[in-house]
C-alpha cells in the first residue's frame, strides 16, 4: 500500500489532480460556513434535531443545512433532475434518442439536467423559505425574500459547477466526492462527542468495542456488494469483410449484484421520513400519532424502510438494465450466449439471472441500512454514520480508488488493488 501511495505521488499529473480535487473539497467545506443573508440560525436549531427528512437531509449536505449556509440544499436538486431525466429516458423518445447518440447526446442530455436542476433548485429554495425557514427571517420584505432564494439556488448551482470542475480536472465523480465530503464532515464531531461520553462514564468500551468490529464487518460487506459481478460470457463469430476477418473473440458481460447503488436507500428514507415532517405543519392529533408511530428507528419504520429498500431496487433496476436491449446489441454484432439461441431465449436469459442478482442485491441492501439502526436501539450510542451514509462513503471512495489505480497502470506502476 505504501509503495503505490509513493508511485502514485511521482506521477506529476496524478499529484496535480489530487491537489485539485482537495483543494476544491476546501472550497465546498468554506462554502458550507457562509449564513444565508437575512436568517437567525439559532431559531432553525431545534427544528433540525427531530428525525425528519430535513434532518436526513442536513446529514448529507454536511451539517449546511441546519446552520442554513448558501450550501444549505446541497447537490440534491442535481440528483433529483438526474433521477428524474433517466425517467423520462424511458417515456420521451427524444431522449431516448438523445441516450443512444453517444457523446453529442450525453451532452445534450447533461445539458437539460443543468436546466432541471436549476429549476428544481428554485422550487425547492422557495418552498424552504416560505416554510422551513419563515419563522426564522429576520426581514419579511419581499426584497428580503427573493435574496434568500437566489442565494440558495446560486449555491445548488455553484456546487454542480464544482461538481463537473472536479469531474473534469480532478479524480474522481465530483458530484459523489461532495456528498462524500459533506458526510464525512460530520465525523469529527461525533469522535469528540463519543470520548467526551466515554471520559463520563456513559458510554463503556464493553459496548463500544463490539459495534466498531460490526461496523468494519458491515464495511466490508458493503466493499462486497460493490465489486460483486456475475459474468455472462459471450462469443462472438467470425466474419469475413473484404479481405479482413473481425470478430471470433471471447468476452463477457459484467452484471453487478447492485445495479441499482445507493438510489433506494435515499428514496426510502426520504418517503419515511416525509410524515414526521409533514406533521410539523400540521397540528391535528391523528397527524401527530401517525408520525410518532413513523419516527426514525421504531419497529414500524424499520420493517417499511427494508420493504422500501427492496421494491425500489427492483423498480430502480428494471429501469436501468435492458435484457432485450442488450440481447439485440449481441445478435445485431454477431454474438452469442454460449447454450443460448439469440434473440429472445437470450433476453429471458438475462432478465432472469438479473432477477436473481436484484433479489441478492435488495435483500443485502436492505440489511446493510437497516443493521446501524438496530444496533443504535440496543446499544443506545449516536453513530456517526447510518446505513446510507456508510454506503455512500464506501461506494465513493472504491470509486475513486479505480480512478487513481486506471491512472497508475497506464504508466506501468502497480496500483493498490491487487
Amino acid at each position: 500500500m505504501l509503495e503505490a501511495v509513493r508511485n502514485a505521488w511521482k506521477i506529476k499529473e496524478l499529484r496535480q489532480r489530487i491537489f485539485f480535487t482537495l483543494a476544491m473539497l476546501v472550497v465546498f467545506r468554506i462554502g458550507a460556513h457562509i449564513p444565508v443573508p437575512g436568517i437567525n440560525p439559532e431559531v432553525l436549531a431545534e427544528f433540525f434535531q427531530e428525525d425528519t427528512l430535513f434532518g436526513f437531509y442536513n446529514v448529507i449536505v454536511g451539517g449546511a443545512l441546519a446552520n442554513f449556509t448558501i450550501f444549505a440544499m446541497g447537490i440534491m436538486p442535481y440528483i433529483n433532475a438526474s433521477i428524474i431525466m433517466q425517467l423520462l429516458t424511458i417515456v420521451v423518445p427524444k431522449f431516448k434518442e438523445w441516450s443512444e447518440e453517444g457523446p453529442e447526446g450525453r451532452k445534450k442530455m447533461i445539458q437539460m439536467i443543468r436546466y432541471g436542476t436549476i429549476v428544481l433548485a428554485f422550487l425547492q429554495a422557495t418552498g424552504m423559505t416560505f416554510s422551513l425557514i419563515r419563522p426564522a427571517i429576520t426581514d419579511h420584505r419581499a426584497t428580503a425574500y427573493l435574496v434568500i432564494i437566489i442565494s440558495l439556488t446560486a449555491g445548488t448551482a455553484f456546487l454542480m459547477w464544482l461538481g463537473e470542475l472536479i469531474t473534469e480536472k480532478g479524480i474522481g465523480n465530483g458530484i459523489s466526492l461532495i456528498i462524500f465530503g459533506g458526510i464525512i464532515a460530520g465525523f469529527p464531531a461525533w469522535v469528540g462527542m463519543t470520548a467526551e461520553l466515554l471520559q463520563l462514564g456513559e458510554i463503556s468500551y464493553l459496548a463500544l468495542v463490539p459495534i466498531l468490529l460490526i461496523l468494519l464487518v458491515l464495511i466490508v460487506g458493503i466493499i462486497a456488494l460493490e465489486v460483486g459481478r456475475r459474468r455472462i460470457p459471450v462469443q462472438y463469430a467470425k466474419r469475413v469483410v473484404g479481405r479482413r476477418i473481425y470478430g471470433g473473440q471471447s468476452t463477457h458481460i459484467p452484471l453487478k449484484i447492485n445495479q441499482a447503488g445507493v438510489i433506494p436507500v435515499i428514496f426510502a428514507s426520504a418517503i419515511l421520513m416525509f410524515p414526521a415532517t409533514l406533521a410539523m405543519f400540521i397540528n391535528h392529533p391523528i397527524a401527530q400519532g401517525f408520525a410518532e408511530a413513523l419516527q426514525f428507528g421504531t419497529f414500524l419504520n424499520t420493517i417499511l424502510y427494508a420493504l422500501f429498500i427492496i421494491l425500489f431496487t427492483y423498480f430502480y433496476t428494471a429501469i436501468q438494465f435492458d435484457p432485450v436491449k442488450i440481447a439485440g446489441d449481441i445478435k445485431k454484432y454477431g454474438g452469442f450466449i454460449p447454450g443460448m439461441r439469440p434473440g429472445r431465449p437470450t433476453a429471458e436469459y438475462l432478465g432472469r439471472i438479473s432477477s436473481r442478482l436484484t433479489t441478492v442485491g435488495a435483500f443485502t441492501l436492505a440489511f446493510i441500512a437497516v443493521l446501524p439502526i438496530l444496533l443504535q436501539d440496543v446499544s443506545r450510542i449516536n453513530l456517526a454514520f447510518e446505513g446510507t451514509a456508510l454506503i455512500i462513503i464506501v461506494g465513493v471512495a472504491m470509486e475513486t480508488m479505480r480512478q487513481i489505480e486506471s491512472q497508475m497502470l497506464m504508466r506501468n506502476y502497480q496500483g493498490f488493488m491487487k
